[in-house]
């Protein structure tokens, strides 16, 4: 007779989508930087150990074997932690991408309706120097006119991106 109020235990297949992820998740972690690894909370001693291991690690098959440990290892603690911590690098390495985009926009911006288009920079960074804004733009055009290579324009841009960090850091 069976227990109708038993809980299901997982099917293989689940236990293997779930094992391959966190092995997935654990590959990530390898992957990191030393810097940004540190970053990311992992409380686990073994497991730890584990991933520096894999790190040394030069031979595919016992990188492999390496990576199904520390999938075991990730079974044993709640990972959602390591999880958020990873998708949280993400979302900030997405912005930064999104904020480079929005600065060479603005460059071009610059570059294609000349000096008019400084007010709009004035009003996004009143700190700037309008003067140099306007020297930038100008050798920027000359550049582009004469076929030269772009040293102006990334100078402009360089320019901005201080404008940009100086502003966010008050």
């Amino acid at each position: 007779m069976t227990d109708e109020f038993a809980p299901e235990k997982p099917s293989k297949t689940v236990i293997k989508k779930e094992m391959l992820e966190l092995q997935e998740l654990g590959k990530e972690l390898i992957d990191l930087s030393d810097a940004e690894f540190v970053k990311i909370p992992i409380q686990d001693e073994a497991l730890l150990e584990a991933l520096a291991t894999a790190k040394r690690i030069k031979s595919r098959e016992g990188l492999r074997r390496q990576m199904q440990y520390i999938g075991k290892l990730m079974r044993l603690i709640d990972a959602s932690p390591i999880r958020e911590a990873l998708a949280q690098r993400e979302r900030g390495h997405q912005e930064l991408a999104r904020q480079f985009h929005l600065l060479e926009e603005l460059r071009d911006r610059l570059v294609d309706k000349g000096v008019q288009a400084v007010e709009e920079v004035m009003e996004r960074h009143p700190q700037a120097d309008r003067q140099h804004l306007r020297q930038l733009i100008l050798r920027a055009n000359k550049e582009s006119s004469l076929n030269k290579p772009p040293a102006a324009k990334r100078k402009l841009f360089k320019y901005l991106r201080s404008l940009q960090e100086e502003q966010s850091q008050h």
